[in-house]
């Protein structure tokens, strides 16, 4: 992709949700936002509430979620705000949610997601972050993929990040069965794969007005951010591959929300799928060993088709 075709928007690296959503009129539009109790999450809700969309929030915690509707509801002005539960490691509460899903859906926002997690495993024997941030909000979509065509130019925003530089999604060893488990390079690969989504999903449903784009929204010290477990061996593998990186620029959960508000909302993104995007504007390959940019395994057309067969076998067996 050259550099003249990518999108630029007039937004930056500190601009807000807010900032984004100015003069934008959701009014009719319906929106889900998964892990919307806090950071990113909630602060991607209230967004599109303050911009007139009736939000549902999709939350593990149903009384956190009721505070953060209520919250949001009162900071917005807007009291179309609902909660409904989901747990995106349970393929009975997915398959729940769906069933209960009524009308049209215009915007789903995957954002919900965990970090760098000790080796744990679903009882399917998923490893457990990619179970989370990638097979989860994968049954999810296409759930609802048929609420999602119903809305007619639905957008899906995949929450992603540059820890997906990490790694490719590994085929032969997604669930680290047979290599040494590594927290850092399973949160990579789930994160490759919430981009290798966002390249499929485009292509399979274009044509039912379906977009999928993906984004990094940025370092934010999110609850799921400060609760990671992480030993001296890693704190000191993480800085030998950080050479050459700049000292990371936190950002507030405003500041966070952005690009997703932006690839939910921006009237520069009709029509258009499965690109990435950095600071509220799509960005390309990744130059030398910088922490930004697109790892080129992460819109490889053959992975992403192979990763959604794959995943739709998964949460059908």
């Amino acid at each position: 992709m050259s550099e003249s075709s990518l999108i630029t928007t007039p937004f930056h690296s500190e601009s807000t949700a807010s900032d984004v959503v100015a003069g934008i009129n959701l009014a009719g539009r319906r929106a889900v936002v998964t892990g919307a109790t806090s950071g990113i999450g909630l602060e991607t809700a209230r967004a599109l509430a303050e911009a007139g969309a009736e939000v549902t929030l999709a939350v593990r915690n149903l009384n956190a979620g009721k505070l953060a509707a209520e919250d949001i509801a009162v900071t917005t002005g807007n009291p179309l705000v609902k909660v409904m539960p989901l747990n995106l490691t349970d393929r009975s509460s997915i398959a729940s949610f769906v069933a209960s899903w009524r009308g049209p859906l215009h915007i789903l926002i995957n954002n919900a997601g965990i970090m760098a997690t000790p080796e744990t495993r679903t009882p399917e024997g998923w490893e457990l972050q990619f179970a989370t941030n990638h097979l989860g909000h994968f049954a999810l979509a296409t759930g609802l993929h048929d609420a999602l065509a119903a809305a007619d130019g639905a957008r899906v925003v995949s929450v992603s990040s540059a820890g997906h530089l990490r790694s490719p999604v590994v085929f032969d060893d997604i669930h680290f069965l047979r290599r040494p488990y590594d927290p850092f390079l399973a949160y990579g690969q789930s994160k490759t794969a919430n981009i290798l989504f966002a390249v499929e999903a485009s292509k399979r449903w274009i044509n039912e007005g379906i977009t999928a784009n993906a984004l990094m929204p940025g370092g934010v010290r999110t609850p799921g951010v400060d609760r990671i477990q992480i030993t001296p061996e890693q704190i000191e593998k993480l800085n030998e591959t950080r050479t050459g990186y700049p000292e990371i620029i936190w950002k507030t959960p405003q500041q966070g929300a952005a690009t997703s508000a932006l690839l939910a909302t921006s009237p520069l993104l009709n029509g258009i799928g499965g690109r990435y995007f950095e600071n509220c504007n799509e960005v390309g390959p990744r130059v030398g060993e910088t922490q930004s940019g697109l790892a080129s395994y992460a819109m490889d057309p053959d992975a992403a088709d192979e990763l959604w067969n794959v995943s739709m076998e998964w949460i059908n067996s």
